[in-house]
């Protein structure tokens, strides 16, 4: 009996193994045969690159480039219970209030954006407390309908996009220019519409996305090995350019308060270095701020030393003057008959602010008479006085550090045997011309005759740190050595004797003509001024191109108490900043 009851009890155990075998069998036949995910022993990774910066002389990053991120959140895996701690940390981190986070969440129950615009340092704290909401269950877990499976969707923080920050505010606007926003796959990206934004856009732009590809490990990191695949990133390249922030802080300080003193529309002033042609500062007292544009800016945006286009008045007297120098058609001592301020040719009758019987032909100069440098001009013939015009570069391209240049415009060289047209263009009046179109053309005066062309883009960086140097553009000898230091005495004198003497500075060398010109409106010439001074400005070893224009002062039509104020102010700034160093002796110097 006993043995009998141990057999039964010895057989139902064989069956109980027998039967977990074969469900044991049956779990693996059906884990076998079932489709599932399994996942995936590769994976992906991708990084956007970015615009690159441009960096003024002294390395200060004038405009720059920063990522952008977007927090993305599923309301319906956020506890109930937990929704106001949600609403509370995310605020603290994000710095969005929390009336307005309660706002966005309640508007839509499923995918919510919280925010687009989430700086990089913020996102990188939102990263971890996305990581912290999910370890303090703040999401729950939901089950798909479709596929049947369980998960948690919680606080996600994607890239989004990136924004051009300019973190001098409205400096060196509109020279920067500014760009506008695209959208690529929701991705945010800008371009360049004006200025150095725009002219460099090609190289200022992104090159190439990185991306990386192969067998990932246990935490899901790429195995870098000869199986895998990498392209790296390449971000734009870098823009160094030729004007220092501090100094040019300080020339458009000084515009802004001396634009308020003469009630000027805009005052404008461009410093170069006459033998290399870099851009010391470029300064206008009319600026934007590029995030934050108005419809007050719009006459602001246009880069006015190239796009503002205007009779020079005065200015070109010294170009003329050097033209008749450069053929021997007159000499400096010659006596020019000033016929006491009145003279007529033709019908039109030029007269002049000062009246003069009569003055050396340099003192036409000096003095600035309409009426004697119009009968001197009389010696050149069309074809010479346009061809020489020419040659000084006016209505030709300035620089190609820009775009949008208004290049001017000339009187043909068969008018210009007019002599009523000769008269007028020799004291700048029937041609049209741009500030940095006069400083090229004055460099020649203060560089032995050789003109340069002004540059603003020193260099390119890349984003190892490798410089390449931009190439200067080939120089021009406009006129003979001689004639261009003929021509600097004469300047000098002009401001020691002459219209510019407000612009004497002790121990530097200093000389530059005045111009004034009326304004045409509707066609007609009105009671309104542009005013300039074109010199230069020199110590022992650095020689200067400094070029000024007043638009429409109020306070004075004259040069001399307009644009010549503001020179000698941005030349005493030179020499407290140490780019002009003054002789021990008040004289000139040699």
């Amino acid at each position: 009996m006993i043995n009998r009851n141990k057999s039964k009890k010895i057989f139902l155990l064989y069956v109980l193994i027998g039967i977990g075998f074969i469900i044991f069998l049956s779990v693996m036949l059906i884990t076998v045969l079932k489709t599932r995910d399994i996942p995936s022993l590769y994976t992906q990774e991708s990084s956007r690159a970015w615009r690159g910066n441009i960096i003024s002389a002294d390395n200060f990053h004038i405009a720059s480039t920063k990522k952008l991120y977007k927090a993305v959140v599923n309301t319906r895996y956020i506890d109930p219970q937990k929704k106001e701690l949600f609403i509370e940390l995310f605020s603290i981190y994000s710095g969005i209030d929390k009336k307005e986070i309660t706002k966005r969440l309640n508007k839509h129950n499923g995918v919510v954006v919280l925010s687009y615009n989430i700086p990089q340092i913020q996102a990188h704290y939102l990263q971890k407390l996305a990581y912290e909401l999910r370890r303090f269950k703040v999401f729950i877990e939901l089950k798909n309908s479709t596929t049947g499976l369980r998960s948690v969707h919680g606080l996600s923080i994607i890239e989004s996009g990136e924004s051009r920050e300019y973190p001098y505010g409205n400096l060196l606007t509109p020279i920067i220019g500014y760009p506008h926003k695209l959208e690529d796959d929701g991705y945010t990206f800008v371009k360049g519409v004006k200025g150095l934004e725009k002219r460099f856009d090609d190289e200022l732009s992104a090159r190439q996305n990185g991306i990386s590809r192969g067998k990932r490990d246990v935490n899901a990191y790429i195995l870098l090995n000869k199986d895998s695949f990498t392209k790296p990133q390449i971000n734009g390249l870098d823009i160094k350019i030729t004007i220092p922030v501090a100094l040019q802080i300080k020339m458009e300080k000084m515009l802004d308060e001396m634009k308020e003193y003469l009630e000027a529309k805009q005052i404008m002033l461009a410093i170069m270095n006459s033998q290399t042609g870099d851009i010391l500062t470029m300064a206008s007292s009319n600026r934007f701020l590029p995030k934050d544009i108005k419809r007050s800016d719009y006459p602001s945006l246009r880069s006015g030393m190239i796009e503002y286009s205007f009779e020079p008045g005065s200015v070109i007297k010294p170009i003329t003057f050097s033209l008749l120098l450069e053929k021997k058609l007159v000499n400096p001592y010659d006596l020019v008959n000033g016929h006491n301020g009145r003279f007529k040719i033709g019908r039109k009758v030029i007269t002049d602010e000062h009246r003069f019987d009569w003055l050396s032909a340099e003192n036409v100069i000096v003095h600035s008479s309409n009426v004697g440098i119009a009968q001197l001009a009389q010696k050149l013939s069309g074809y010479e006085f346009y061809e020489g015009l020419k040659s000084f570069g006016f209505s030709q391209k300035s620089t190609s550090d820009l775009v949008y240049e208004k290049k001017g415009s000339l009187p043909s060289p068969k008018r210009l045997e007019n002599e009523i047209y000769k008269a007028t263009c020799s004291y700048g009046y029937g041609m049209k011309a741009n500030l940095m179109q006069l400083m090229r053309a004055y460099s020649a005066f203060n560089n032995n005759g050789v003109m340069v062309y002004p540059k603003i883009v020193h260099s390119f960086i890349d984003e190892h740190g490798t410089e390449t140097l931009i190439p200067y553009q080939e120089k021009i000898e406009a006129i003979k050595s001689t004639t261009a230091l003929r021509m600097k005495k004469i300047l000098i004198k002009t401001v020691n004797e002459g219209t510019g003497v407000k612009a004497i500075t002790p121990g530097i060398e200093v000389g530059g003509k005045t111009g004034t010109a009326h304004i045409v409106e509707k066609g007609k010439y009105v009671n309104k001024y542009n005013t300039s001074f074109m010199g230069f400005a020199n110590d022992s070893k650095k020689h200067y191109t400094i070029g000024v224009v007043v638009i429409k002062p109020k306070k004075s039509q004259f040069a001399s108490q307009t644009a010549v104020p503001v020179f000698k102010k941005a030349v005493d700034i030179m020499i407290e900043d140490g780019y002009l160093k003054p002789t021990l002796h008040p004289n000139i110097v040699k």
